[in-house]
């Protein structure tokens, strides 16, 4: 069993200032395979924010080639390893090898980061006045579990395009997929300061990041409730947050849709990462003249999944991450049933041949109601909630009928008509008839599913201070290409 002791401040591995561990357990055989330093406190923190703050003040003024120059870098150190984060993402979470996007996935999201650097303008010119985009300074940076590596990455990245310095902290349940992008962050030629990693507690090391004074902005991810806490906690001190947080997402198909076509999809993206996301279209809204027509493409999808160790090439889904999720979710399936709702697939229980390990039944439920428990709760599992509708009216109001706002889906076979009604839904990302999203665009969400954006221009410039200087016109305004 191997032990992942150190933090990672001021350019060097080092002891946390408290003792103590936490054992990590493989989600698919719940037997312990490494243990983590779990002793990060305050003082580290303070440690590793003052780190941060001195290497800001030479980092944030480093010409744009050399950020460029420095993801070019890490992208290349990053694609040598990419194998260890397969197999670690595959171990700490239980993703399987086959899903190829937690590991791979972070090598676009640097690459647009560095491309965007290129041609991104940090002085703009408007009337007499010239408008500064600058670092922000210090940044905060929490990440979840469900995409360990990938959403640390996206931070991060923009963050060194920015040219800010950073303190980054991974879920509990997760962090040494954090420790080897550390790793590769060192080998690539960071800067001494630049990045920083606490291991530890949320409430602890979460908190004292959020409280922190000298620290300039926030960027989490994770769930509402923990959300609110950061965006309190950062209040103190007035700093900028940028939060994505929870969804309980619609797919909306529309009367003229291709029934098979939605069907399917909506099970595949829904059970994508055993559910594990905040993006799922955790509701299927169908005209209630077409809802048996679904049942059996949803049914024969389900049946499609292979269940098992996600170290096996041929496995599509693995295990939840752990054993507190593993029972959330079972106590919503079970919620489901009590409620009335009409069961199709799936179920409470593992699913067969499978006696341990935090495997759950693909599930999905039809006929359910707006007031359901399991129409109006983030599960974070592979259960499909599908509802009737019987105007567009009124799958509207469903649709927005929720704390959430961060994704929104329609099918239709028009697609004025599908545009249309992907306006009036309240959410900050829509996809049509089942198109990929790109790392181009911004990510983020309404209501209670966060504040700001991630990825692209809109990301990017969340890490960015605006600062207008008046009295340079453009015949007088010839500074050297702006400051490039």
């Amino acid at each position: 069993m191997r032990h992942y002791g150190k933090l990672f401040i001021d350019g060097a591995w080092v002891e946390p200032s408290s003792s103590g561990h936490r054992t990590m357990v493989d989600p698919s055989t719940e037997e312990a395979f490494a243990t983590v330093a779990n002793g990060g406190d305050a003082e580290d923190v303070n440690k590793a924010v003052a780190a941060a703050r001195s290497a800001f003040e030479t980092y944030s003024k480093t010409p744009i080639i050399e950020r460029v120059e420095l993801i070019d870098s890490i992208i290349s150190v990053y694609e040598a390893r990419v194998g260890d984060f397969a197999d670690i993402v595959a171990q700490e979470v239980g993703a399987p090898l086959s899903v190829k996007a937690q590991a791979t996935g972070p090598i676009g999201h640097m690459k647009v980061a560095r491309d965007l650097l290129k041609t991104y303008k940090f002085e703009t010119q408007l009337a007499n006045t010239v408008i500064r985009r600058e670092p922000i300074g210090v940044c905060g940076l929490i990440s979840p579990w469900n995409w360990p590596v990938q959403t640390p990455v996206i931070k991060l990245i923009y963050a060194l395009a920015a040219g800010c310095t950073v303190v980054q902290k991974p879920s509990d349940a997760s962090p040494i997929s954090t420790i080897l992008l550390t790793e590769v962050l060192e080998r690539a030629g960071v800067p001494k300061g630049v990045v920083n990693t606490v291991i530890g507690r949320g409430r602890v090391v979460g908190e004292a990041i959020s409280n922190h004074p000298d620290v300039d902005m926030i960027s989490f991810t994770g769930s509402t409730a923990a959300g609110i806490k950061v965006g309190e906690a950062a209040a103190r001190t007035v700093k900028r947050v940028s939060l994505e947080l929870g969804g309980k997402s619609a797919n909306i198909v529309l009367q003229d849709a291709d029934l098979e076509k939605a069907s399917r999809w909506n099970v595949q993206r829904c059970f994508f990462n055993a559910g594990q996301s905040c993006h799922a279209p955790s509701r299927m809204l169908v005209h209630e003249s077409q809802l048996n027509d679904v049942i059996p493409y949803l049914i024969d999808e389900v049946g499609k999944y292979r269940i098992g160790d996600p170290r096996d090439p041929e496995t599509t889904m693995g295990p939840l991450v752990n054993a507190d999720q593993f029972e959330s979710v079972q106590r919503y399936i079970r919620i489901g049933i009590d409620e009335g709702a009409r069961l199709v697939a799936g179920g409470p229980g593992r699913p067969a041949g499978l006696n341990r390990g935090y495997f759950t039944r693909p599930t999905v439920f039809v006929d359910v109601t707006p007031e359901m428990t399991i129409a109006n709760e983030e599960i974070f599992g592979p259960v499909l909630a599908v509802m009737p509708y019987s105007t567009e009216e009124q799958a509207l109001k469903i649709a927005n009928d929720s704390p959430y706002g961060l994704g929104g889906y329609v099918f239709s076979g028009d697609r004025y008509r599908g545009y249309e009604f992907a306006k009036g839904l309240h959410a900050g990302r829509i996809c049509f008839n089942g198109a990929n999203t790109n790392s181009l665009t911004p990510m983020g969400g309404y209501k209670q599913s966060g504040v700001g954006r991630s990825m692209g221009v809109f990301g990017l410039e969340e890490y960015l201070e605006i600062k207008s200087i008046y009295g340079f016109d453009e015949e007088a305004h010839r500074l050297p290409e702006l400051m490039h």
